[in-house]
Order: structure tokens, then sequence, then C-alpha cells
């Protein structure tokens, strides 16, 4: 599997994830006090749909091309409306059929949805990517690209000035040990900001990882944690991604309630097999 985003851009994976990014950014929208977006592995923030990688793969025709123009339950429809809205702004001339050609990466779906008051920090390890990112983002005072490696960033650059905000933490998951430095480097940011919303994204590749990864969790003791799982194809014999989850750390009131009026209508669209399903699960209460 290549790791390189642009491979997979668009794909289930990211709708899921960059749905609920909005979710939890709309919930921080409803206080007038400014919040701070900091993602710690940016990417190149815009995907081209028709560039050789992505066309390799045609990925992103099962994720976010399943949803361009498909009827929805109102409140369901009212809920993905900020994602789209997110998607179209990069399409403008996307055609009457609601065709789509670029894709927005989380720093740039985040920056489409804050306000004059918030700031974005997006932080990139490699040096192109970052150089891209960078001039995605040229002249916007909201917005800042830091080259850095995303785990470092999790103490340099926490807690923000605003005392408000989100932490999205999506690594590539292209070398050995990222789920212990998703747990490890939680732990580290939670005590530096315990108050912050914090969201994990992880692959469903290897269950018994994933499985020990949410026992490391509960065992860090930190309240509040929501995992978000989606599966769109029952385990695979060949190690492929079969799934994705996401663990909100202090998620809003609002977020449970949201997401199981969108899950599963995102899930009769996106499964390609069965048994396959969605769940929302505690891993820990108010009391950790």
């Amino acid at each position: 599997m290549n790791y390189r985003h642009a491979y997979h851009a668009g794909n289930f994976a990211d709708v899921v994830k960059h749905v609920v990014l909005t979710r939890l950014l709309e919930y921080l929208k409803q206080k007038d006090k400014a919040f701070r977006v900091i993602d710690t592995h940016a990417g190149i923030g815009r995907y081209d749909l028709s560039s050789t990688e992505a066309q390799k793969t045609g990925e992103w025709q099962g994720g976010i091309g399943r949803l361009i123009g498909v009827n929805l339950d109102a409140k369901a429809a009212a809920l993905l409306a900020p994602y789209l809205e997110a998607v179209r702004a990069l399409n403008p001339d996307g055609g009457p059929d609601g065709g789509i050609k670029k894709y927005p990466g989380s720093p740039l779906i985040a920056r489409h949805l804050l306000r004059k008051q918030d700031r974005l920090t997006a932080i990139e390890l490699h040096p192109d990517d970052a150089n891209r990112l960078k001039a995605v983002f040229a002249g916007d005072f909201q917005a800042r690209v830091i080259e850095l490696d995303g785990w470092l960033a999790l103490g340099a650059q926490l807690p923000p000035k605003e005392k408000r905000g989100l932490v999205l933490i999506d690594p590539p998951f292209e070398a050995v040990g990222e789920f212990d430095r998703l747990v490890d480097g939680l732990v580290k940011a939670h005590k530096r900001w315990p108050g912050g919303i914090y969201a994990l994204w992880y692959p469903i590749k290897d269950r018994k990882a994933v499985i020990a990864f949410r026992k490391a969790l509960k065992q860090t003791g930190i309240p509040k944690l929501l995992d978000i799982e989606f599966e769109i194809r029952p385990a695979s014999s060949e190690p492929s991604l079969d799934g994705s989850g996401m663990v909100v750390v202090n998620p809003p009131f609002t977020l449970e309630g949201e997401l199981r009026l969108l899950l599963p209508a995102l899930h009769r669209l996106l499964v390609v097999g069965r048994p396959a399903d969605w769940s929302l699960r505690w891993l820990a209460g108010e009391a950790g």
C-alpha cells in the first residue's frame, strides 16, 4: 500500500474523518470566542483527483464520489452540508452533474469553516509537502504552516493562546509503532491542555493492533473518550483498509447524537461488502 495521500484522497476514510471534523468545528463556532485548529500531519492541503496517483487507485470514487448529488434525509443532509460545501468550494466549475476535480485535505476544510477570529496551525514534516501547503495558504494571516514533526508539535504548540480549539492527529501510519505514538502523543498533549478537543484517526487493517490501541487508551485514565468505528467490508485475508476509526477526546455533547444520524446514512452509501458495520462506543466516560 502506497501511503502517499494523493493515492487515497477523498476515499471513504477521508469522508468519515472530514465529516467528524466539520461537526466538531461547527460546535466550536457556536460561541463567539476565538478558537485554534492544530493539524499535526497536514499534508499538501489540496488534491487533484485527475492526477496519475488518484486515477491509479480510483479510491475517491468509492468515497466522495458516492456522496455528490445524492439525496439524503433532511436531518442528515443538514449535518453533512458544511462538509460538502467545503468540497464544492474547491470545485466551482464542477459541472451540472456535481462532479468534482479536486479534494480538500483537512487543513483546507478547516480553513474554509473558520471565522475571522479563528486560526489554523498546519504542521507538516516533509519539506516538499510543507512547501506546497505554504503555497496554498500564501498571504493568509489566519493560517500558519510549520515544517515540523507532528509528534513534536503536541508539546511545542500546546496550549494555544486561544485556550479553545481542536487538535487533529492524523498520522500516515507508514512507520511501525504509530498506534503507540498516538497514545503517547495524546498523553503528553492532554497534560499540557486537558480542556482541548482531540481527534485521533486510525486505520482498521490489523484488528489485533486496533484492540490493543483501544485498551491502551483506556489505561491512560484520560476521561471522555468516544470511539467511532466505520467498516466498509469484512476482515480481508490480505491486509487492506477495511475500515477506519476516530477517537474524539472531550467530544461536544452534541456529537454522539449527530453521528447516530449521520453514520447510518454514510454507511449505506459507502459499504462495499458485508458483514460490515459502524459503531460508537465510549472508551471512557466522565470519570475516565
